[in-house]
């Protein structure tokens, strides 16, 4: 099926002009339609711009204007991210009819590379907490089990490309909202460098802590996404020195569930035969209170003025945020970059550092929506992937293995800054080593 192609498979012959990008819109659309009611991955779907972009794709590529590898790929764009023209609602009411008369910068590219925009993703509102349960238009359904969350908060992004609603998506990561959907669905999901990709005109959250990056169903395809977004050289994927391993045990490995913790175990024998050496690191510990002001910061004057279009959950965050005085959130702050600058230092010993992505798999969606508020330490399905914000370092999740439940697990690789192109190199050398992952059942609905 014309679906199943990588990005990189379908490039190719879009280049060789033995498939057209209408055929890859046609199938994404239809992809849609037959498995968005169930999945709620998307708000709004570009049906017939989307057809309108792809016909002057092909009709570019025929007359010999190739763009690049991305040119007629369909990309779903995470529903806070600005789209000229197209409303961005970032899941809320209070947003729930906005249209912006400018494109994000990461837009912007995507368009000058000559992707096909498919449509705006579903996510948590305004991509504050992990579980995209808390949506104005409903919650994202994992499509490994209908029942419980896709992650968040960009988990309309990991729950379309998992089953073929797209090629590829483009999404943020505050506290690992990449990195996280991408682990409970069975993808790969990277957060560059912090300041790698532009956030202009992606609505922010916190802004010290903002990463927008790409989630795909292959490490090659990310790469291909990332020379776009990040508008950087060629990566090379195909060579990569055997490199040194860090483990970081505390607090990453602790109280993790059995089958996570058996997974690492296989990982982590596979990563042996990659690397020349593998041993124990310390990361430093990160600042607490810098997300939640900034958050609030962003939100003061919408939520004095109109809180009753705020969900629950978004706006108990911020009630949440309100009590932390300006004086912790500056020693925070100056405490961010004293951490930025040490944690360099464990790239002295080591080339990357591995954990879990999440220590738990993803719970219900009914258990989502019943949380009595949100937990002041956060998530735990956050807790692997929020220090990285922190750090502000490359990082991306790809699979690792299931549960016995068939749920996806994720690992985690850490690379030095704007160290990407040999982060990406490994992760492709140990998704080569391990099983591909299939789609998920539901797409057989």
């Amino acid at each position: 099926m014309i679906i199943d192609l990588s990005i990189a498979e379908a490039s190719d012959l879009l280049r060789r002009k033995q498939i057209s990008p209408v055929d890859l819109t046609t199938a994404c659309l239809a992809r849609i339609e037959q498995l968005n009611p169930t999945i709620n991955a998307f708000i709004t779907v570009m049906h017939e711009s989307a057809l309108v972009q792809a016909r002057a794709a092909e009709d570019e590529i025929a007359a010999g204007n190739w763009r690049g590898s991305l040119h007629g790929i369909p990309i779903g764009i995470k529903d806070l991210i600005d789209t000229a023209g197209i409303k961005t609602t970032c899941a809320s009411a209070l947003f729930a009819d906005r249209v912006p008369t400018e494109d994000a910068e990461v837009v912007h590219l995507l368009k000058n590379a000559g992707v096909v925009l498919i449509g705006k993703q579903n996510l948590q509102e305004f991509a504050y907490g992990g579980t995209s349960a808390s949506s104005y238009f409903g919650a994202v359904h994992n499509p490994w089990d209908l029942e419980r969350i896709a992650g968040g908060s960009s988990g309309g992004s990991a729950a379309a490309v998992a089953t073929g609603m797209c090629f590829g998506a483009i999404g943020t990561d505050t506290g690992g909202s990449i990195r996280e959907p991408a682990a409970f669905c069975g993808i790969v999901g990277l957060k560059p460098t912090y300041g790698r990709v532009s956030t202009r005109g992606v609505f922010p959250l916190s802004p010290s802590l903002d990463h927008v990056g790409p989630l795909c169903r292959s490490v090659i395809d990310t790469a291909l996404m990332l020379e776009v977004i990040a508008d950087g050289d060629r990566l090379d994927l195909t060579s990569v020195s055997k490199p040194r391993i860090g483990v970081a045990r505390r607090p990453f490995f602790d109280g993790l569930d059995a089958e996570i913790e058996s997974a690492m175990g296989e990982a982590l024998k596979e990563i042996s035969k990659l690397s020349s050496d593998i041993r124990d690191v310390e990361l430093p510990d990160t600042p607490t209170a810098v997300h939640g002001p900034e958050a609030y910061a962003v939100h003061a004057k919408y939520l004095a003025e109109s809180p009753e279009l705020y969900g629950r959950w978004m706006r108990q965050r911020l009630e949440q945020a309100a009590t932390i005085d300006s004086e912790a959130y500056s020693e925070a702050r100056q405490q961010l970059d004293r951490v930025r600058e040490s944690v360099e230092d464990v790239f002295s010993e080591v080339d990357f550092v591995v954990t879990p992505t999440t220590p738990v798999p993803p719970i219900t969606i009914a258990e989502a929506l019943n949380m009595s508020s949100p937990p002041l330490e956060g998530e735990l399905w956050l807790r692997n992937t929020r220090p990285f914000n922190a750090y502000g370092l490359p990082t991306i999740s790809i699979p690792c293995g299931f549960t016995r439940a068939g749920l996806p697990i994720g690992l985690q690789i850490c690379g030095p800054r704007l160290g990407e192109a040999r982060l990406l190199s490994f992760a492709y050398a140990f998704e080569q080593s391990t099983p591909r992952v299939e789609y998920p059942a539901v797409t057989k609905l």
